[in-house]
């Protein structure tokens, strides 16, 4: 029985970094050790090169040895070495930070950097294009080659400054602010070096100030860039407006799309490493009555974990949720509005779940996160690949859970309803207020209200909100108007102050870094099942469910102002 369980629980992902063959090829470790830090890493999205010590089948030095060997380089000690000005003058501040490199020697025609890890080859031909010479690399400590990046390269915001200055002093040069429909002319000038190099830095400026989106956008006297970060929109410093054919051209051609094409949207995908870590950008370019707005998405797994207890859900919500995600058959919906954390909550549900031992399939419009052993399918409405089609294709896979990234029509909802009753477990989204909306959804499409009833075993509604920031968190006494704000009483909370950020430049003035859940949990009981079947109104099983023990998501984020994680006005705004 414990063999059962221990198969049960063990996963046999696809190695996904070139460190772990050299690591069974030199008998540190074996192919079952390999696929648990292959299991690690897809889970917390830290570096293979990382788990490996941090685990200790390696100390550094003997990883950077193991390394050196396959790529054929030295290794050198940074704290040893003299580097004069000239030489770290050869590398673009930008450049050293996007790459995690720094240079050692100089030559007329050639540099040598010195990395802590394996080099990406698309990474090697990007430097050599940028810097114009050929590359030797040598192998250091990631701690030295980070001190030596930030000692010799200084803060950012300077270096966005000057890297646009570069751009803007050889565009007229390069014929950058040339308006043209030549696909060839659009290629050069997306390909200038000054362009990649601005364009590689405001791609890094992002991941490193943790964006989760990039937008490019064009208007009539000027370009726009500007980053979503904690779901607030920063601006950059704007680019000239003639910058934007080249600057857009060139993201597109990252994205493999066709630069020449501007009367039509087109979606692509761009996967980098930033700072030796993988990232994808999920690329979206609109015609508009000025030029084309793009837009990244930044899926940076680094910063995202797909751990279940790191999610934030609160402890009795997710011991809960556990159990009903452990059903082998039924229907569970997260529900929440755009960019509140849906899609990372399904994700955390079905790594929990995926195991050797069950098929996992997925629908998803796009696939944002590629995950180990599920097979995930896009959906293209435009081919006729809609979530209703694949889902009834799913069926003859001979699966045991599904994941459907959104139910939007009866159509869909039938077939989800359907694949639950004959014994498959299926997750999918739905854009409610609340938990309890999610029902009246389902019967609003003309579901029937038994079919609700007898597959919906869950209903988890979401928001994100920001948290304070540690750095300059200050606490205060809240006032009557701000508790009746919250419908709670001054007894109610005693002496606990109220926090907010008061803006420092860890926050860039805002009073909030980062971002947490705040959650509701409906779970479908028997006395919800029956005014599910008495087609009773949101009001009433919201009620009964409050009845039955469940938190709703307002009170959720009092518990957390009261815990001094955010604030009050973040919680009245998304509640």
């Amino acid at each position: 029985m414990a063999d059962d369980v221990t198969q049960r629980q063990r996963q046999k992902p696809d190695l996904l970094d070139p460190i772990l063959d050299l690591a069974i090829n030199h008998g540190v470790i074996n192919a079952q050790q390999a696929a648990e830090l292959t299991e690690a890493h897809v889970r917390t999205g830290k570096p293979i090169r990382n788990l490996i010590i941090d685990v200790g089948f390696l100390d550094e030095d003997a990883l950077l040895s193991l390394l050196a060997g396959y790529m054929g380089c030295d290794l050198v000690d940074l704290t040893t070495i003299d580097i004069p000005p000239h030489v770290r003058s050869a590398v673009p501040a930008a450049v050293a930070r996007m790459y995690n490199v720094v240079p050692i020697d100089v030559q007329p025609g050639s540099v040598t950097l010195a990395t802590s890890g394996l080099v990406d080859p698309l990474a090697t031909d990007e430097l050599m294009f940028v810097l114009a010479r050929d590359i030797t690399f040598v192998l250091a400590r990631e701690v030295d080659v980070m001190h030596r990046v930030n000692e010799y390269y200084g803060d950012d915001s300077t270096t966005v400054a000057e890297m646009l200055s570069t751009v803007i002093e050889e565009d007229e040069s390069l014929g950058l602010g040339d308006e043209t429909e030549d696909e060839k002319a659009i290629a050069e000038q997306a390909g200038a070096a000054p362009v990649v190099r601005y364009v590689n830095l405001v791609l890094y400026q992002a991941v490193k100030d943790r964006a989760s989106d990039i937008h490019f956008e064009p208007f009539e006297k000027e370009f726009r860039i500007r980053y979503r970060i904690d779901g607030a929109l920063y601006e950059m410093q704007p680019p000239p407006r003639r910058l934007a054919l080249p600057i857009i051209s060139r993201v597109k051609v990252l994205a493999n799309l066709n630069i020449a094409e501007r009367r039509l949207p087109q979606d692509g995908r761009i996967a980098m490493t930033v700072a030796g870590h993988q990232v994808d950008l999920r690329v979206s370019c609109l015609p508009t009555q000025f030029g084309e707005s793009v837009v990244l998405r930044v899926l940076d797994r680094s910063n995202v974990s797909l751990d279940m207890h790191n999610l934030g859900i609160p402890e009795d919500v997710l011991d809960t949720l556990m159990m009903d995600i452990e059903k082998p058959n039924g229907i569970i919906i997260v529900t929440g509005p755009t960019g509140s954390g849906k899609t990372t909550t399904l994700y955390a549900c079905l790594n929990t779940i995926n195991t050797v031992d069950s098929k996992l399939l997925t629908a998803e419009e796009p696939v944002e996160y590629n995950m180990d052993g599920i097979i995930q399918v896009p959906i293209n409405p435009l081919v006729g690949n809609t979530f209703a089609r694949a889902l009834r294709a799913f069926l003859r896979q001979d699966p045991d859970i599904l994941m459907v990234g959104e139910i939007r029509d009866l159509e869909t909802a039938e077939i989800a309803i359907q694949a639950s009753l004959t014994g498959h477990l299926v997750f999918s989204t739905l854009h409610t207020n609340d938990a309890a909306g999610a029902v009246t959804r389902l019967i609003d499409m003309d579901v029937a209200p038994y079919l609700v009833s007898s597959t919906l075993e869950g209903v988890l509604a979401q928001r994100l909100v920001r948290t304070i920031c540690s750095n300059c968190k200050t606490p205060y006494v809240p006032d009557d108007e701000t508790l009746q704000r919250l419908s709670m009483r001054r007894e109610q909370i005693g002496d606990r102050p109220f926090y907010y950020g008061h803006g420092c430049s860890q926050c860039n003035n805002s009073g909030y870094k980062g971002r947490k859940g705040i959650f509701e949990y409906l779970r479908i009981s028997e006395p919800i099942r029956q005014l599910i079947n008495d087609r009773q109104p949101t009001l009433i099983i919201r009620e009964k469910a409050r009845e039955l023990g469940m938190r709703t998501i307002r009170e959720d984020g009092v518990r957390n102002v009261l815990d001094g994680y955010t604030t009050v006005d973040e919680i009245l705004r998304y509640t």
